[in-house]
């Protein structure tokens, strides 16, 4: 189990580096929106390719954010029920949904989208906007995406499973640190005036 252990940190800490990455995407992304706004209204100029690079940019984010964003324990679910159940039947859920829906899911949505890539970049396909763009690399995001995406899962399925043995604390918890949004706890006589 150490050995599936040591897999499970090496998958998470490369879902955490490509979620650092998909950060700046989303900056940038930003910027290309702002810019093509500046210029539109500016110059009464407009590209479809500007438009099809936010489109490629919001596709990335999604895309290969989705692994990230499980293992930060992120992923929508009714937590009003979840929270209230005890860890063990909580890890249960997840194991469940990781077999039986997450995992297989993912893997038909990576088969399925290689060979429309491939085909993609056989044909060297263009958009079909003037103007547009390249599309190959978005619809390699696809296959790209799920792929981080189950690796993340089965990462996820280990660290339940060690729970369950009672090797590691239960996975599904994660540190609470502060973000700057959130006032910071200050303990009665101190720092206040």
């Amino acid at each position: 189990m150490q050995g599936l252990l040591w897999i499970s940190r090496l998958i998470d800490g490369l879902s955490e580096r490509v979620g650092r990455l998909v950060y700046w995407l989303i900056l940038v992304s930003v910027l290309v929106s702002s810019g093509n706004a500046l210029v539109r209204y500016a110059f009464a100029r407009s590209s479809n390719g500007w438009l099809e690079i936010q489109w490629y940019l919001f596709s990335a984010v999604f895309l290969l954010g989705a692994g990230y964003t499980l293992q930060q324990n992120e992923h929508v679910r009714i937590d009003i029920i979840y929270a209230r159940l005890r860890p063990q039947t909580r890890v249960w859920i997840d194991i469940f949904g990781t077999l039986f829906f997450l995992l297989p899911m993912a893997t038909l949505i990576m088969v399925l989208a290689w060979p429309v890539f491939l085909e993609s970049w056989r044909l060297n396909e263009y958009s079909t906007d003037a103007g547009g763009l390249i599309r190959w690399p978005v619809k390699l995001l696809i296959p790209v995406g799920f792929f981080l995406l189950v690796l993340q899962g089965l990462s996820e399925l280990i660290k339940r499973v060690a729970f369950l043995a009672g090797l590691i604390e239960d996975p599904g918890i994660k540190p609470r640190n502060p973000t700057a949004d959130e006032p910071v706890q200050v303990a009665k006589g101190e720092g206040g005036s």
